[in-house]
């Protein structure tokens, strides 16, 4: 997969950089004010009943804030968290290390859950439900099971891929949480409390192009606000203005509504190709030279979103409001 400055994925150095702008409580969180106002619901009531909150599943797009999330609920219910990934958790060994160390009350936070292995899964349900362990040791006729008691603990689990998850795991959370892309509105408000996080001065009209080009999403309206950052110090005098935003974001290759080259490249294809399509989702990979599951789960949802995309029975369709956009004649218009 090209490397893109709009990838709404997160690198190990990104990880870092996004942890020191994260805020601690719920009421400094921007945006998402369904999600919050229900889970100040419930975690005011298992305070107020000294209960451990009920297992939450976060679930949305990549980047928009389901970590953050999951630290602030433990802030809120004042409580440790220990992090983990699906694809981390290889043996049922490694599950039960992670869950006998956890202290009462403490949140369990598990990334990318729908790729837990299915044995570890297994493993995973009494734990969620009894708060015990069931554990074989020994093979062949001399095995034999042993139960562990656990501290009461609240799994956090997110995915990008709720479908993806088991109907039995997802049954076991009590709490569901969609997090929806942002306004540029609130994309706006994030834009400037980073910039006075990162002691960088920036133009309101400067926040609101940056926003208008997130493509929904706070982790890559903070990505694009370092690397204007960078333009405005090199060749500017460190404020970041319209002018000096508009600038570094067209050299970045990122339009004004978040597309890059990627994007233009992937639409671009099914015009010039196929017509505009129908075109099938392995044509079109093989036509620019990306993996299916890579435009299905990286490229397309965007596309989808602000309408410029269709998925048909008989393929994908790019649609009129591409068209416009791409500076080309809508055909039969």
């Amino acid at each position: 997969m090209e490397e893109r400055i709009i990838s709404s994925e997160a690198d190990i150095g990104e990880l870092s950089f996004e942890s020191s702008l994260r805020p601690q409580r719920l009421q400094q969180y921007i945006g998402q004010d369904k999600v919050k106002e229900n889970l100040s619901v419930f975690i005011e009531a298992a305070k107020l009943r000294q209960e451990t909150l009920d297992h939450v599943l976060l679930y949305g797009p990549p980047g928009l804030g389901k970590t953050t999330l999951a630290s602030i609920i433990a802030n809120e219910m004042n409580v440790h968290i220990r992090t983990t990934a699906g694809p981390a958790i290889e043996r049922t060994g490694d599950l039960a290390a992670i869950l006998s160390s956890l202290q009462p009350g403490d949140v369990l936070f598990i990334d990318e859950i729908h790729r837990l292995p299915r044995a570890i899964e297994e493993v995973l349900y009494p734990a969620m439900e009894d708060f015990c362990l069931d554990i074989v040791i020994g093979k062949g006729p001399s095995a034999r099971s042993i139960r562990l008691d656990l501290p009461p603990f609240t799994l956090v689990g997110a995915t990008t891929r709720a479908g993806a998850l088991s109907a039995p795991l997802r049954d076991r959370f009590g709490v569901h949480c969609r997090l929806e892309y942002y306004t540029k509105e609130q994309l706006e408000e994030i834009v400037i409390r980073t910039s006075d996080v990162l002691e960088t001065e920036i133009d309101q009209s400067a926040a609101v192009e940056i926003a208008g080009r997130s493509r929904g999403t706070p982790r890559i309206a903070n990505r694009l606000l370092k690397r204007v950052r960078d333009f405005a110090q090199v060749r500017g005098n460190g404020f970041i203005d319209m002018e000096i935003a508009r600038k570094s974001l067209e050299l970045l290759q990122v339009d004004r509504l978040g597309l890059d080259h990627i994007d233009h490249k992937l639409l671009i294809a099914i015009i010039d190709r196929f017509r505009g399509g129908p075109a099938g989702l392995e044509t079109i990979a093989a036509t620019i030279g990306e993996e299916a599951a890579t435009i299905e789960d990286v490229y397309e949802p965007y596309l989808l979103q602000i309408g410029f995309l269709q998925r048909t029975p008989r393929g994908r369709i790019v649609t009129d409001l591409a068209y416009r956009h791409l500076g080309r004649e809508v055909p039969g218009k």
